[in-house]
């Protein structure tokens, strides 16, 4: 039994501020920690009944796991360089998908510790046919059309609460409760990683009960983006109309096909932030 895990960094233990992961000696802690979860997470896995472990790396540049430090079981997705962003290598194969150490959506709960909607610098709100979603619920949404079940998240509290309205069959493995969005009451890494392995063995042992979540085409994104800049430059690819100066939407007949246009509208959003030429010299 193949089982996937796509690993984010704001919702490992321990985290309760950005600067946390962007400070360079406190960044190194914390990739440390972020591979003892994503560790966790494996151990629980195979203890359930998985043969085959694959862990996307999706943080930031996405290479940020200490492959010298993780499981040997398992093969690691790294590099910025993708197609399917969070779910590269995502397929049919897979009984099941886990998000560990992953974050509220933008505008979710203001207890959500460093919530943000997959790229911070430019993303406010995405709409998937009408409905507001997180990375996670998006992503879900995707592994469905391989007919993957999301089955195991782990993050603060709030996050957990916000993806088990949408995905109740989800297990919810709680490693710190949100104060604000720059403040935790934090487990102790080790009892956090006690019960991600603990969530995650549950997880796998049930897996064959979780259904997909599947949508239908044609599938309707809209992107609100932070600024007018980032939002124009995106309507470069045809298909992208502009709804408003902050907002554009696009149709596409099935979730991936939608979902890979997400990505590179995102893309050329986080490039257009400062100016799209602003780092080419003359």
């Amino acid at each position: 039994m193949k089982i996937f895990i796509s690993a984010d960094m704001e919702g490992i233990s321990g985290v309760a501020t950005n600067q946390q992961l962007k400070t360079p000696s406190e960044y190194q802690r914390f990739r440390k920690l972020m591979t003892q979860d994503v560790n966790a997470a494996i151990e629980g896995a195979f203890e359930g009944g998985a043969t085959d472990v694959v862990v996307a790396d999706g943080h930031g540049n996405m290479s940020n796991i200490l492959i010298e430090d993780l499981d040997s079981r398992a093969r690691l997705v790294s590099g910025s360089n993708r197609v399917m962003c969070q779910l590269e290598g995502l397929d049919e194969s897979y009984a099941g998908i886990m998000f560990v150490g992953h974050h509220g959506r933008e505008g979710g709960s203001e207890r959500t510790v460093i919530s943000h909607s997959l790229a911070g610098i430019c993303v406010n709100e995405f709409k998937i046919n009408g409905q507001v979603v997180g990375e996670t619920e998006m992503n879900a949404k995707v592994a469905g059309a391989f007919g993957v079940p999301a089955i195991f998240v782990s993050g603060d509290d709030a996050y957990v609460a916000e993806v088990q309205e949408t995905l109740p069959q989800v297990e919810g493995a709680v490693v710190k409760r949100g104060v604000d969005r720059f403040a935790a009451e934090l487990l102790h890494p080790v009892k956090a990683q006690e019960i991600i392995r603990e969530k995650a063995k549950l997880a796998v042992e049930k897996v064959a009960t979780m259904e997909p979540s599947v949508v239908e085409g044609p599938i309707t994104f809209e992107i609100q983006f932070k600024g007018s800049n980032q939002a124009l430059m995106t309507t470069t690819i045809p298909q992208v109309e502009l709804i408003n100066p902050k907002t554009i939407c696009f149709t596409c007949d099935d979730i991936v096909t939608a979902y890979k246009l997400m990505w590179a509208t995102v893309i050329i959003a986080m490039t257009a932030t400062n100016g799209v030429l602003g780092q080419v010299n003359a």
